[in-house]
């Protein structure tokens, strides 16, 4: 990775950072590759029990580059179709499919500008804790751009079809107040406390079974493309399964001893 995206695992947190400050964390070419190598990077440890992903500085991602993006105007017409299908293709898509698919929870820590990509890449985490002055919009629109990064998936999922349509078609910004009504966001902090909100997240998190959250991450993962038939059949399976897990056995214990469980690391 060339520094764009910084990877740190310490305490069984693995802190993704974008890292970009002095360009808001905006999406380079460059950043994009980076990003995916510290997410391949994170699907083959297993040395942490979450993910937070921030940006560096004030901002968590202003969306793409578009200085960088423009460099593809030389290109003719069906070159520039072609570049910008394959960047989507090989460097997001892959980004935010393997984030989904991760056993650890991820929580996207955000402040500032979170825009565009930023905006997907915080909707496809299964936590989003901001800072009440955090400021957000899809911004595709202004540009020319449906979205990526999972954009048209996540948000009619999130925020309903018809909510979903006018923050991609009209491309409004938004406050931190509105996504935490609109269920973008789980928790708002003041600036000052954005850190120790993710922190007792995580803290919660890691003291979880975590056999029984990655069950459940892939549960929700799959239930979109599931029959209900099929969802019931993957929680009696995804039950079995934890149940013959020693934190079962710890759970049940606790809770008849009136006692706080003690679950195993990994």
């Amino acid at each position: 990775m060339a520094g764009t995206v910084l990877l740190d695992v310490r305490d069984d947190v693995a802190t993704l950072t974008l890292n970009r400050p002095t360009a808001l964390n905006a999406l380079s070419v460059e950043m994009m590759q980076d990003l995916g190598a510290a997410v391949r990077e994170l699907a083959a440890r297993h040395d942490y029990g979450v993910v937070v992903i921030a940006g560096a500085g004030d901002h968590f991602m202003a969306g793409g580059d578009l200085k960088d993006f423009a460099r593809h105007f030389s290109l003719s017409k069906e070159s520039r179709q072609a570049a910008f299908r394959a960047l989507i293709e090989q460097h997001v898509n892959p980004v935010i499919d393997t984030l989904q698919r991760l056993e650890q929870p991820v929580i996207a820590r955000v402040r500032g500008a979170c825009a565009g990509f930023g905006l997907s890449l915080m909707a496809g985490c299964d936590f989003a804790v901001a800072a009440d002055n955090a400021l957000f919009t899809t911004a595709y629109v202004g540009i020319g751009l449906p979205g990526d990064g999972g954009a048209s998936y996540f948000l009619p999922r999130i925020v309903g079809r018809r909510r979903a349509a006018e923050l991609l078609l009209l491309g409004d910004r938004f406050d931190a107040a509105e996504a935490l009504r609109l269920g973008l966001l789980n928790r708002v902090a003041a600036p000052a406390a954005l850190d120790a909100e993710v922190a007792r997240l995580a803290t919660r998190l890691l003291a979880g079974p975590r056999r029984t959250q990655a069950e459940i991450k892939r549960l929700l993962l799959d239930s979109h493309d599931a029959s209900l038939q099929a969802q019931l059949q993957s929680e009696a399976e995804a039950f079995g399964r934890c149940s013959a897990d020693a934190d079962f056995v710890e759970g049940v214990s606790a809770f008849l001893d009136k006692r706080k469980p003690q679950f195993k690391a990994g």
